[in-house]
């Protein structure tokens, strides 16, 4: 699956079932379903999902919470918006299962 597939699959009514959890935690929550990624990702315990869980509680508000996913990421906060983060994320898997 390419990026542009990834973004396509949002307007369906349910993610595609090939999907891997990282990427189905950020398909719902381009959904605007916070909670539902949230729980996919969270007793994932890799860095791929840690960064997943950081931008899942950054964009959120709990900026702590998000440091400390963050920081099990090997990450830093970004000082760039949301979206560009989600994309970056989104765009790492994809890449990264090619």
């Amino acid at each position: 699956m390419n990026i542009e597939a990834f973004k396509s699959s949002i307007s369906l009514e349910s993610p595609p079932p090939d999907l891997s959890p990282y990427l189905k935690s950020l398909w719902y929550d381009a959904k605007e379903n916070w909670d539902t990624a949230h729980s996919i990702i969270q007793d994932i315990e890799d860095r791929k999902a840690s960064w997943i869980h950081a931008y899942l509680h950054r964009k959120e508000g709990d900026h702590s919470n998000a440091d400390y996913w963050y920081y099990k990421a090997g990450k830093e906060r970004p000082d760039y918006s949301l979206s560009e983060e989600w994309n970056r994320i989104v765009s790492s898997l994809i890449n990264a299962s090619l």
